[in-house]
């Protein structure tokens, strides 16, 4: 049962001085609408990740099935992403609790969707490096 009351709480955007972090329940579509987002990120989604995929997908639902054959993989590898998530503590008992951990995304990508489920992965946060989306080139 998901006891999620308002989904608009893992929407958001943060940033400090070296990343900045999307709430994983944003869509695409939402994040090209939103002033927040940087406009280097809007600009990546429209060239080169949008065609690939829905705009009305969930950050958390691409990084949860994505593939290391996809265009998209091979984008975020390139800006040094990482994924915030929340994992059973211990996958034999997973009534212990949840822990919470970051992955790159190579490392993320490596766990298939099956698995993800049996440690009980729920991806929270899209992290960016500033440097990386800096340098990448449009």
């Amino acid at each position: 049962m998901n006891n999620i009351v308002n989904d608009d709480d893992f929407k958001y955007c943060m940033q400090d001085l070296e990343r900045n972090y999307f709430g994983a329940r944003y869509s695409y579509d939402e994040l090209l609408k939103n002033e927040m987002v940087p406009f280097k990120f809007k600009t990546i989604i429209t060239k080169y990740i949008k065609d690939d995929v829905d705009l009305d997908v969930t950050l958390e639902s691409h990084f949860y099935h994505m593939t290391k054959e996809t265009y998209d993989y091979r984008v975020y590898k390139q800006l040094r992403s990482r994924i915030r998530v929340s994992q059973y503590k211990d996958m034999n008992k997973p009534e212990k609790g949840f822990k919470e951990k970051v992955y790159t995304i190579e490392s993320l990508v490596k766990i298939p969707a099956d698995e993800k489920e049996k440690m009980g992965i729920i991806v929270r946060e899209l992290i960016l490096s500033k440097l990386a989306l800096f340098g990448f080139s449009v």
